[in-house]
This record gives structure tokens, sequence and C-alpha cells, in this order.
């Protein structure tokens, strides 16, 4: 594999593991506790890339919501 396609494939799998966290947080509360990691900036990229999964997990379940083939229970 080139360099590009593992760098797509680790970060597609960066953004799957933050959409679980999010999932995670929606459906039982529970989240990350960046007070305890490092400094300023590096609980700035980490909100941020939870962030991501929060973006990524809305859109997902608002395209399954609208689609034909799923339904709310």
């Amino acid at each position: 594999m080139t360099l590009i396609g593992k760098a797509l494939h680790f970060s597609v799998d960066l953004v799957l593991i933050s959409t679980c966290l999010a999932g995670i947080k929606r459906n039982t509360g529970i989240t990350v506790k960046t007070q305890t990691i490092g400094d300023d900036n590096v609980r700035g990229y980490i909100g941020k890339y939870l962030n991501i999964g929060e973006s990524c997990y809305d859109y997902t379940v608002a395209t399954l919501a609208s689609s034909q083939y799923f339904v709310r229970k």
C-alpha cells in the first residue's frame, strides 16, 4: 500500500473511532475525560477530534432517518 493509501486508511479509522465515541456519549452519557490530558493545546485538538465524530454521528442519523429503509421505534 502506498503512503497515501495508508494515511487515508488511518484517517478513516480515526474518524470511525471518534464516531463510536460520539455514539457511546449519546446513548450512555459516558464521555472522554479531557481535563486530565496534557495541556490546553492537546485538549483543544482532542475536542476538535471528538467534534468530528459528533458531526459524523449526526449526519449519519439524519441520513438514516430520512431513508425509506429505516424506521424509528
